[in-house]
């Protein structure tokens, strides 16, 4: 099965190379795509209960879904997330 999402506070190569390594650590996840200029997380998944699962993994990495709460922390895990990103590709 494929599903997107759209998240929030994707700017970059960098967060989106974050993104996709850390989902592709995932064992149910593969297939991974990242649309910067759309803010589109899209993916193969095995379940339903793995949607949530990845949703969970965006929150912590600061990449929320639309829709969910986008606080100041997580803003700033996403600065985070994308410098980590940046200096790993």
């Amino acid at each position: 099965m494929t599903a997107s999402f759209e998240i929030q506070n994707l700017k970059c190569g960098g967060c989106a190379h974050t993104i996709a390594t850390k989902l592709s650590d995932l064992a149910f996840i593969d297939n991974i795509m990242v649309d910067n200029d759309k803010n589109i997380v899209t993916f193969s998944h095995k379940n339903e209960s793995s949607l949530e699962k990845v949703k969970t993994l965006l929150l912590k990495l600061g990449y929320p879904v639309v829709g969910e709460k986008n606080a100041v922390s997580t803003k700033a895990k996403s600065f985070v997330s994308c410098a980590i990103g940046r200096l790993n590709s």
